[in-house]
């Protein structure tokens, strides 16, 4: 499994506790430092089953001064709203669980890290 981790965020931290506290070896990505590229991102996408819009954080400063919020999300816009996040990766949402299956999960709650969890193999803690 790949974490795409930022480690300031309290809910990347979650998820490497409950990654740690379950025994399930991981990958860190440190995304703001290493930005994917519009195909790793395009690829991110359809394993998480999710358009650009779905994981990016409009409220963040780089968005606002875009007026992302204001962005059409239809399937002509989604490669501008892609581009976007590669060129400011912190307005990738996170963390971003890349299991092994192929899937991928968006690991901000604790039911979507329980998700991640059974995928993996592993049982919650919880």
């Amino acid at each position: 499994m790949e974490i795409w981790h930022n480690p300031s965020c309290s809910k990347s931290t979650c998820a490497r506790t409950t990654l740690d506290e379950a025994r399930v070896p991981y990958r860190l990505r440190a995304y703001l430092e290493q930005p994917p590229s519009a195909a790793e991102l395009t690829e991110v996408l359809r394993r998480l089953e999710a358009r650009a819009w779905d994981i990016c954080r409009t409220g963040e400063p780089a968005a606002v001064a875009r007026g992302m919020g204001d962005w059409p999300r239809d399937d002509a816009s989604e490669p501008r709203w892609i581009e976007a996040m590669v060129a400011h990766p912190e307005l990738i949402q996170r963390p971003i669980l890349l299991l092994d299956d192929g899937s991928a999960v968006l690991g901000r709650t604790p039911g979507a890290l329980d998700e991640a969890l059974r995928r993996a193999g592993a049982e919650p803690e919880r």
